[in-house]
């Protein structure tokens, strides 16, 4: 008896320990973009092959009053946030309502519409920027708020994640909420959408990400500084010479502070949505 509570707790040591090794490995990386954002430009790729560079030495905030003296971080901050805010805000209903639809009506067309959407979901974003660009351009709105917003509202990815979230709240639930009198449009809202806050949740997070990191795009369309976004701010390090590698951690340090807190206090409503939701990775 003994002996096999020793090998489970041995089994439980060697489970949290290998879990951990992981964990620093995959963390390793912005450990060393934090350290070297504190490091002085000379130091940034000293002693790489110990565990020294992990370690600031010198460590000073300059890198990032570099950084702001630059950049007008507030204002890309701003526009950043803004425009990516826009986009949640109708992506989380529109796409909802399609994938609520889609989920739970009947009508002629659905599953060749279902098809239609799955299928959509493997075309690349690099095959549709040019005629994008040209609609944006026709229609006047290049380098507008506008022109990052509209194009990135309907996503086939987020209706599929609620389509396979709604197609298993019970039929029984909403056919009691229309014997009391409850319209379709009502009982979405005022049933399906709080039972629905880990899909939603989850959207929201891929989405916040996927836009906050996006730079091809607003590359692509926004033409003045003052409505560059962080991605296109980061990226104006490099393009000025010299190089300093010590601003761009410090600049990717700070791009990266709202994804990480986000994930901090959302990372059980992300976990719930991907498996209620049926997306396997």
């Amino acid at each position: 008896m003994k002996s096999l509570k020793a090998q489970k707790a041995l089994q439980k040591i060697l489970f949290y320990a290998g879990n951990t090794i992981i964990g620093i490995i995959f963390v390793s990386p912005l450990i060393w973009m934090i350290s070297a954002s504190l490091k002085p430009e000379a130091k940034i790729f000293a002693n790489m092959n110990s565990i020294r560079t992990f370690v600031p030495e010198d460590a000073s905030f300059d890198n990032f009053i570099e950084v702001f003296r630059r950049v007008d971080l507030m204002n890309v901050f701003e526009n950043t946030i803004t425009y990516i805010l826009l986009i949640l805000v109708f992506d989380l209903l529109i796409n909802s309502i399609c994938g609520y639809a889609l989920a739970k009506f009947r009508f002629k067309g659905r599953k060749l519409i279902l098809s239609f959407v799955v299928a959509l979901m493997v075309m690349p974003m690099e095959a549709i920027l040019l005629p994008m660009y040209i609609e944006m351009s026709q229609l006047g709105w290049v380098n507008s708020l506008p022109a990052l917003v509209v194009p990135s509202i309907a996503k086939c990815f987020s209706i599929y994640m609620f389509y396979n979230f709604f197609k298993d709240i019970p039929d029984d639930l909403l056919e009691a909420a229309s014997i009391d009198g409850s319209s379709p449009i009502r009982t979405f809202f005022s049933i399906v959408m709080p039972i629905s806050k880990t899909v939603y949740a989850t959207v929201f997070i891929l989405d916040f990400v996927a836009h906050w990191n996006d730079f091809m795009w607003p590359f692509l369309i926004m033409t003045g500084k003052e409505n560059r976004t962080i991605q296109l701010a980061v990226q104006s390090f490099f393009g000025t010479q010299p190089v300093h590698y010590s601003a761009i951690m410090a600049s990717l340090v700070l791009s990266a502070i709202p994804m990480i807190v986000m994930f901090i206090f959302m990372q059980k409503y992300y976990v719930e949505g991907i498996a209620s939701s049926g997306i396997k990775g």
